[in-house]
């Protein structure tokens, strides 16, 4: 038995920290390594440095779009081990979707799935008699004042990044090509500003979280968030006032629920770790299926392993949550991923709500996406 003590940083939901609890304390009675977590914020989660973090910690939870830059920075261990090719392969095969390859970089891997989720679509079962499969039907509940998008930074970027992916051109990932092509980025754009217009203006001001709470409130007019990032816990009996269903992205295009914007999280090991090896054990052990569809499902998490995904005692308890939203998943795109991604982000998602708010044209708007994508390589 070890005697280890790590520390682990996670971000500050439920979803995020109650099955990292759960399970840090079934790994305790297994091997006796403690591990205590701190949290922090979902706009930190989304951007704050990964290097500043790995200097303070064992095990880190990341989202893939800051892999271009740890690499760079050196800061995270990779968890490829030679000898663990077995478990990395069964890890690989039972990931959903892109989950697993979104923390592969330069040929290494460098975090592990713990949560899978894209943007999907969000209702109230109690007050639509179905979701809306497509967007034309998203624009009359918005008429109706029935619609709420989060919009703040850097989920604006995801829906146009969303409606061009379903659109079939989706934004680059290489510095050869432009980052939004011209006819569906106008095509996105005009899209979401024309629903902008019909719903809260604070919805710039607003993050998932903040939009699911508002949907699933006792006094809430609202019946539908089109393109936002699933929440599981919100479809548990008890979680709100009301429960919230999910279901595949309304589509905007001709493909099917395809071109969401992968999110999810990933469990990191920090390259400066005095417990570097038994970080990585942890890493693999609660990003296998066992651990995924027992312990961390009943915990609250939104699992990124497909056993959690296809357990029918998951979906019962959540309305079809997992099956609900899984075509939109597995059709779900990567983001940009290089160092210098995460800047860019955050400026392109300014943009796209100076567009939608009409401060700028929707022409100067994608000029100045191109031309700050191709800036943000720094090498």
């Amino acid at each position: 038995m070890s005697a280890a003590t790590l520390k682990g940083m996670t971000w500050s939901h439920p979803r995020g920290y109650q099955p990292m609890l759960a399970c840090s304390a079934d790994w305790l009675a297994l091997t006796g390594v403690a591990i205590e977590w701190d949290r922090r914020s979902l706009q930190d989660f989304e951007s704050f440095p990964v290097v500043d973090l790995a200097r303070r910690y064992d095990l880190i939870v990341i989202d893939h779009p800051h892999v271009g830059q740890i690499t760079t920075d050196g800061c995270l261990a990779p968890l490829d081990a030679p000898e663990r090719a077995g478990d990395l392969a069964a890890l690989a095969a039972g990931s959903v979707g892109k989950s697993f390859p979104s923390y592969a970089w330069q040929g290494r891997q460098w975090a592990f799935p713990i949560d899978a989720a894209t943007q999907v679509s969000a209702w109230r079962p109690d007050r639509l008699p179905a979701p809306p499969t497509r967007w034309g039907e998203v624009i009359d509940i918005a008429r109706r004042g029935e619609v709420v998008l989060p919009l703040k930074a850097p989920h604006s970027l995801m829906c146009f990044l969303a409606l061009t992916g379903n659109l079939g051109r989706p934004c680059s990932v290489d510095r050869r090509q432009p980052f939004a092509d011209r006819e569906a980025g106008t095509e996105a754009l005009e899209a979401i500003r024309e629903l902008a217009a019909l719903i809260d203006p604070a919805c710039p001001t607003m993050d998932p979280i903040t939009a699911l709470d508002s949907l699933s409130a006792q006094d809430s007019r609202l019946t539908l968030a089109p393109l936002i990032y699933g929440y599981v816990n919100y479809s548990f009996a008890g979680f709100r006032a009301h429960r919230v269903a999910f279901a595949d992205m309304p589509m905007i295009g001709a493909l099917g629920p395809v071109g969401s914007a992968l999110g999810g999280t990933g469990i990191a090991v920090s390259a400066f770790s005095a417990h570097r090896a038994e970080a990585i054990d942890f890493a693999y052990w609660i990003a296998g299926g066992q651990t995924q569809s027992t312990r961390y499902l009943v915990s609250g998490g939104q699992p990124g392993h497909a056993a959690a995904w296809e357990s029918e005692a998951a979906n019962a308890a959540t309305l079809d949550f997992y099956r609900a939203t899984r075509q939109t998943l597995e059709g779900a795109q990567l983001r940009p991923r290089h160092d210098g991604y995460m800047p860019f982000q955050e400026a392109a998602s300014a943009l796209v709500n100076e567009a939608v708010a009409g401060a700028i044209p929707i022409g100067v708007a994608l000029d100045r996406l191109n031309d700050g994508f191709a800036s943000s390589f720094k090498d």
